[in-house]
């Protein structure tokens, strides 16, 4: 693969996975969505379907990682490290895409994220914070432990795919991609409960940077006193699903 295919395909992939992901974020969230409340399922299942539109079409241009914890723990297990600057500026460039695409689908409902005039605090028509839309928020703020959920999820991610490269006939069969995004569906039911499971810091890095510039309405901060933790832990938690992988296969 070329260092362009990587790059176009890095972006492509990783601007569709944001598009879907942020997307059912504001779907539940945004007051005048058609689907406001619909739950964690929902959010759940959109993100793995944006897995799966992303990977499959990143897939021929640069084999789909979307996620520099993924690169990471492939480098560590090939010991290939020359495409991987490239890979990581093209997930960054296309998470940052896919996060701007999201707003502009639900630019009218972000356009109304304000308070009804001669409302008080505390009413129903208090604006909605927007940062959880775009990246993750943790229920408790504990960086040490909103820190570790966030390297035992990326394990958890990292360690299977790299797995799935053993089971003869996945990769040939096309359905990689299917079990993936099945097993980001599993890691939000099942751990993304404290932290909201980035597990991919393009993930949360390049939406929380566009979340800072968009013009949107009572948008609330967008806390990068934590966003280091969504960043640091992801590519720990990539890097041990490496060390473990070449240790244990």
């Amino acid at each position: 693969m070329s260092n362009g295919d990587i790059f176009v395909g890095e972006i492509i992939g990783t601007a569709i996975l944001i598009l879907f992901g942020a997307g059912v974020c504001a779907a539940v969230t945004l007051r005048y969505s058609k689907a406001r409340a619909s739950g964690w399922v929902v959010i759940a299942f959109g993100w793995g379907f944006g897995v799966l539109a992303g990977a499959y079409t990143a897939a021929p241009l640069s084999g789909g990682h979307l996620n520099p914890a993924v690169t990471i723990g492939i480098a560590i297990d090939t010991g290939e490290w020359g495409k991987v600057w490239v890979y990581l500026l093209g997930q960054i460039v296309g998470a940052m895409l896919g996060a701007v695409l999201a707003y502009l689908v639900y630019l009218a409902q972000f356009q109304a994220n304000v308070r009804t005039e001669g409302t008080t605090e505390g009413t129903a028509d208090e604006p909605v914070p927007t940062l959880g839309i775009f990246s993750t928020i943790p229920e408790i703020r504990n960086p040490l432990a909103n820190l570790v959920t966030e390297v035992i999820a990326t394990v958890a991610l990292v360690l299977p795919i790299l797995a799935f490269g053993l089971t003869e006939g996945l990769g040939e069969s096309g359905t990689t991609a299917l079990i993936v995004s099945l097993l980001v569906v599993g890691i939000g039911l099942s751990l993304g409960g404290p932290t909201g499971y980035a597990i991919n810091p393009a993930r949360d890095l390049g939406p929380r940077i566009v979340h800072t510039f968009l013009p949107i309405p009572h948008k609330g901060t967008s806390d990068w006193g934590y966003a280091w933790i969504p960043v640091v832990g992801p590519l720990i938690g990539g890097a041990l699903a490496g060390l473990l992988y070449n240790a244990a296969f």
